[in-house]
């Protein structure tokens, strides 16, 4: 008899469950130590935390696998790190690698700045723009790298022509997933080779932990497992334990989550003091049609343009009495911040505007709290304009 799929919360939850021994806690127990002890003789793996087998890490592994459709899966001590060994597990020096323009500041950065030391050059196309990525592409080519949905402008990519793209052409195509979760999309149903997260942010969802992850074939995740031995970037075991117990609500928080970010995006919409809101689930966004076909939910991330640039933008976040004004993002409670102090600094003014980030353009992550009040205290900030 063929065994039944689980759902997505029931697997959040349990994993791959089984039957329980009489006594066992149903807290999953945390395993902080650094070392276990081996038997004498054996020539099996070592179990120390730095080499990411400690059980703690081992467990939240096979629940994101599960979680994305993936063959196995690793969690690394930052979404920094699990973007840097995904790309140096499938590159080599010598290699050339295509990458979507529209990514974070800080990944753009490790490109432009690190991956020339290590011979590997990269370039950067418009993503939305299909016929670039085939013309860009080299005969050294060897991987494909964006980010869907967008930061900070919610940018939808369509998946499927790159995949195919990639596919006929022999690259790996490697895409970051933070925004979405596993809930609101699973980019390896959709023709991706390695998913990356930072599971600081959704995955985590509590603000209390810094971690990254990286999902897809077992030939490739060992690799990244080889590599996060060697430089270092194993997970702390309460780190995992506590994206352990993150895990199993992400679905119930993630639904939330596209909830109050409807809620609040068609509120901004119809306000005169804000020029501009991105939000794939309004009909104004231009990757509406493609998000309603791709996406479980549209998410918790919203992007603001408020008439008046940067002063009307400060006196709009002083007044705020409930969003926190503080980069990161997926957690419980509603954070905002501002890209041309922390994602996009690094740009001009007028590389940001042309880049879509006006000064003015503020990133909300909604959180869990009452649509009704997190709309109120808009109202009011608004009010001080």
């Amino acid at each position: 008899m063929k065994r039944r799929r689980l759902g997505l919360s029931t697997r959040a939850i349990h994993g791959d469950p089984k039957a329980r021994a009489d006594w066992t806690a149903v807290a999953p127990p945390l395993y902080q130590s650094s070392t276990f002890t081996n038997p004498v003789g054996s020539t099996a793996e070592v179990l120390y935390s730095r080499y990411g087998n400690n059980p703690n890490q081992v467990d939240i592994g096979k629940r994101l696998a599960l979680l994305e459709g993936a063959d196995a899966a690793l969690f690394t001590a930052s979404g920094m790190g699990a973007c840097a060994l995904a790309h140096l597990a499938v590159l080599r020096p010598g290699d050339h690698l295509l990458a979507s323009e529209w990514i974070y500041g800080g990944v753009h950065r490790l490109f432009r700045e690190e991956f020339g030391k290590l011979g590997i050059d990269v370039s950067f196309v418009n993503p939305t723009q299909q016929r670039t990525w085939k013309r860009a592409m080299r005969k050294t080519t060897r991987a494909v790298f964006l980010e869907t949905p967008t930061n900070p402008l919610m940018r939808v990519i369509d998946l499927e022509p790159v995949a195919t793209l990639c596919k006929a052409e022999g690259l790996a195509l490697i895409v970051d997933s933070t925004f979405a979760s596993p809930v609101n999309f699973r980019p390896l149903e959709h023709g991706a080779d390695l998913v990356i997260h930072s599971a600081t942010k959704y995955i985590n969802g509590h603000t209390d932990v810094i971690a990254g992850a990286v999902a897809g074939t077992d030939q490739v995740v060992e690799e990244v497992r080889r590599l996060m031995q060697v430089w270092g970037q194993a997970l702390d075991p309460f780190a995992a334990w506590l994206i352990d117990r993150g895990m199993r609500t992400l679905p119930v928080r993630v639904r939330r989550h596209n909830e109050v970010g409807l809620a609040v995006a068609e509120w901004c919409a119809k306000q005169d003091a804000i020029s501009k809101v991105h939000y794939p689930g309004l009909p104004s966004h231009p990757d509406h049609e493609l998000a309603k076909r791709v996406l479980g939910g549209f998410g918790g991330m919203l992007g603001l343009e408020l008439k008046g640039g940067v002063r009307a933008a400060e006196r709009f976040l002083k007044a705020l009495t409930i969003a926190a004004h503080a980069p990161s993002l997926g957690g419980v409670e509603t954070l905002v911040s501002e890209p041309r102090l922390t994602s996009h600094a690094s740009l001009t003014a007028e590389q940001r505007a042309q880049a879509g980030i006006p000064d003015g353009f503020l990133r909300f992550s909604l959180g869990l709290e009452d649509p009704d009040d997190l709309i109120a205290d808009f109202a009011q900030a608004l009010a001080r304009h």
